[in-house]
Order: C-alpha cells, then structure tokens, then sequence
C-alpha cells in the first residue's frame, strides 16, 4: 500500500481524494451514481498502476566518454546505451542522466519502446571549467501510465568518469641549457674503443632504459648496472607541488588552481626541452607523496591534487628525495612554509644541481607582493632558499604564470614577482 500511494503523482492523489468524497457522499445521499463515478475514480489509478509495473524496469547500461580525458574547457561526448534484457517489451521511458554540477545540465532524453535485447544509443556534450575527476551517471528512468495518475522511477546505479586535466600554458625558454651533469646531466659519457668490457658502468636507476643493462657487470658484481652510452644521458628535471590546506585553503581556492597550472605549464615545457620530468604531488593518502613520470600520469595526478593536511609536505619531500639526483633541475612550487620546513625544501638541492622556486599562499595573493614586509612567512620561505643556491621568487595576485617563469629563469631580482599585464 505505501509503495502504490509512494508511485502516485500529483493527478493521482487528487483522483483518489475526489474518489473518496464521492463515494461518501453518494452513500450518504443515497445516490449511487455519484458513487459509481467515486468508485471509478479510486479503481482508475489502481489500474493504471499495472501498466507501469508491468515491465520489471531492468535495463543495461552502458557509456563511455570520447575522449575520457579533457583540459579545461574543452569538449567531451559520451555515447550512452540502454540494454532491455527482458523478455517483456519496454514501455516509453523517459530518462535523465546525473552529472556533475560544473559539467552542465543534466542531458533528457525519451527512450522508445524496446524489444528483448533491442538497445537505444544516445549521446551528450560535457564541458567543464573546473579540474578533477567528474561523475557520469546514475541514469534514472521514468515510465508513466497515459493518464498520468502514476509514476515508476528507476535509478540504474552504472557511472562512468571523466578526468579533466588542468589547465597549461606556454613558457618561454629563459634559462634553457645544462645545469649540471650528475648521473642524468649533459655531459657525454665515451665508449671505449677496446671492446665492451672496457665500457664505463653504472647501477641502475630508476627510469633507465633495461636495453642499456650491461649483463657482464651485473653478474660480476650481483646488482643490475647500465652501460654509459656514447651520448649524452637524458637531462632530470623534478618538479614538486604543495598542496597543503592551510596554506591555500579549499579545493577552488585561487592559490591552489594557480599552482596546479604552473605546475602543469612546468612538466609540459621541460618534456618539450628533453627532460626527463619527475613530478611529485600528494597522494590520497595523508603523509604519502605520489611520483609519476610520464605526460598522461603527470597531467591526471595534477587533475586530483586536493588541498590536503601539512604532513603531505613531509611525504612529498620524502618522495622528492628519492627522486633528484646529482645535478639536473629541481622546480618547486611552494605555499609558505616554516623555517624548519623551508630548509628541508632546501635541502633537496644538490652540488651541480639547480633549485627554482614559486612561493605562493592566500595571503601572498596581494596586488603587489614587492609591498610585503620584512618578515612575513613567504619571504623568509623565498630567504631560506636563496641562502641555499636556489632561485626564488614571490607570486602576486596578478601575476601571470608565463611572467612568473621568465623572471624565475631570467636575470635580476629574484625576490618578488609583481603584476603583469
């Protein structure tokens, strides 16, 4: 009885309503008409109810989003199947498929009757605005009698996800060339010229190509080694994000989106320099860095960085540390931090290497950050660093990221970025 009165839309109730007071009155009155007809208005919905029960409402469903993976702003379509496996032909459905808030209106459609194993294909256009991981789905179906007295609805509990990547921007080649050489840098390791064995050696490390493991070396000393080839080895570049709360507050906050775009502009630009970029960020787990290597994992792990607790910092160094070697490019992008926490950032710069550094929390956001005073936490973060050899410089409000690059990778003052136009 609750799920007959629960499936009753509006009509229906005010039928079954006018149906009872007609029935009472008529029997009160003694009019059987009036009491036929108040006797018909109860029975109508009841009947009603079997035409939209009598499809059992289980359906396949299936989408996939084409590309499933976008930047900002750009365009995806998601091809989306309804499958009826049941015996029994499906009524007229209507159907309207759950999104995101920032991906759009929810797309409606009006799916037609379907015979066993017959399917209906439809698709929709997504877009968003805001970076991250996107629910498609839940689909919910929606069958009604002809009179509208009744309504069945269905919620198919299939989703898919979209990623949307952040945003990246071009930068310019200030600064391009060798810093250091180290185990990844520039210089050129030479064959020798009296056969392979007399070829200089190296363990293996983390991202060389297994085609370069010098069997000979390995079985004499029990650990993998690589041959140095005659060229010159891939340059490294890490590049580390902090995401922390407390220093750029909730996910959609201005400081944290800019981060994510420089880093994002910073992985691409030093890829496209022949690079070898190891970016790492905070994991989902607190505490936890995350490593990735390549442009497609780089881009996702930088579409889910979530403003997260300050010991993310501490596992991100943590990461890092494995990560840079002797020499090549450290970039790192900083919300402010305590002097114990600057120095460990410091730290991660070797002899021969080169640290580059963006300081930017919520209240460095100023319109012109050369206006901060002596001693607030962003310069003695950007201090810190320059007293160890990096390269540092504040961000303000209306600092391009593209600005904000050319003067960290240029010439002259390295200690604030203002506004650029």
């Amino acid at each position: 009885m609750a799920s007959f009165f629960a499936s009753l839309t509006s009509r229906g109730r005010f039928f079954i309503a006018l149906g009872v007071a007609l029935v009472v009155t008529g029997l009160g009155l003694g009019m059987r008409d009036l009491t036929r007809i108040g006797l018909l208005l109860l029975i109508l919905p009841a009947a009603t109810l079997l035409i939209t029960r009598r499809h059992p409402m289980t359906f396949g469903v299936a989408r996939r989003p084409v590309p499933g993976r976008v930047r900002v702003d750009e365009s995806s379509t998601v091809e989306l199947t309804v499958v009826n496996p049941s015996r029994t032909r499906s009524p007229v459905i209507a159907a309207e498929e759950s999104l995101d808030y920032s991906l759009g209106d929810r797309p409606r459609t009006v799916i037609p009757p379907l015979r066993r194993g017959q399917s209906h294909a439809m698709s929709y256009t997504v877009r968003s605005h805001v970076r991250g991981r996107h629910r498609l789905g839940p689909l919910t179906l929606s069958v009604s009698d002809p009179f509208g007295l009744t309504e069945r609805d269905l919620s198919m509990q299939s989703t898919a996800d979209i990623i949307v990547l952040p945003r990246a921007v071009p930068l310019t080649d200030a600064g391009r060339g060798s810093h250091g050489t180290g185990s990844d840098g520039t210089i050129p390791h030479m064959v020798a010229l009296h056969g392979e064995d007399d070829v200089a050696v190296r363990e293996y490390r983390y991202g060389d190509d297994l085609r370069r493991v010098h069997w000979p070396a390995t079985a004499r000393t029990g650990d993998l080694m690589v041959r140095q080839e005659d060229r010159p080895a891939m340059k490294r570049a890490v590049v580390l994000l902090d995401s922390r709360l407390s220093v750029h507050g909730p996910t959609t906050s201005q400081s944290l989106e800019w981060a994510v775009t420089m880093a994002a502009s910073v992985v691409l630009h030093a890829m496209a320099q022949n690079y070898a970029v190891h970016l790492v960020t905070a994991s989902p787990e607190p505490g936890v860095g995350r490593h990735s290597t390549s442009s497609a994992t780089s881009m996702e792990a930088l579409a889910l960085v979530t403003p997260g607790p300050d010991e993310d910092l501490i596992g991100v160094l943590h990461t890092a540390g494995g990560v840079v070697g002797d020499g090549g490019l450290i970039v790192a992008i900083l919300g402010s931090c305590t002097d114990s926490d600057a120095r460990a950032v410091a730290s991660l710069r070797s002899l021969g290497s080169r640290g580059l550094a963006l300081v930017i929390d919520r209240s460095t956001l100023t319109d012109d950050p050369a206006a901060l005073k002596p001693g607030h936490r962003a310069l003695g973060t950007v201090e810190t660093l320059r007293r160890a050899g990096w390269r540092a410089v504040v961000v303000g409000r209306s600092t391009s990221w593209q600005s904000a690059w050319a003067q960290l990778t240029g010439s002259g003052s390295m200690t604030t970025v203002g506004s650029s136009s």
